[in-house]
């Protein structure tokens, strides 16, 4: 009988998260107007990057979400990456 030829998967990539949150090293609080500090947690697609990749504590993601959208809403950000022409 044959062996079944099995094809090895490779190995799940897992992202390190920071070490720490970024709003609580610096001690501030996420801020609709500081919007290059909102930049680093945006993808390069406009989304909201998810709190296990940027390192971000729940608390912290749960404002930063509601200051990233408040930003766009007034303009501040774009809502994707391109616009259609």
């Amino acid at each position: 009988m044959k062996e079944k030829d099995t094809k090895r998967r490779s190995p799940r990539r897992i992202q390190q998260k920071p070490a720490a949150c970024y709003f609580t090293e610096t001690g501030t609080k996420p801020n609709y107007k500081d919007v290059l500090v909102l930049k680093r947690f945006i993808s390069d697609r406009g989304k909201i990057v998810h709190h296990s990749r940027s390192g971000v504590s729940s608390k912290n993601q749960r404002l930063l979400t509601k200051a990233i959208k408040k930003a766009r809403y007034m303009a501040l950000l774009p809502y994707s990456d391109k616009h259609a022409l």
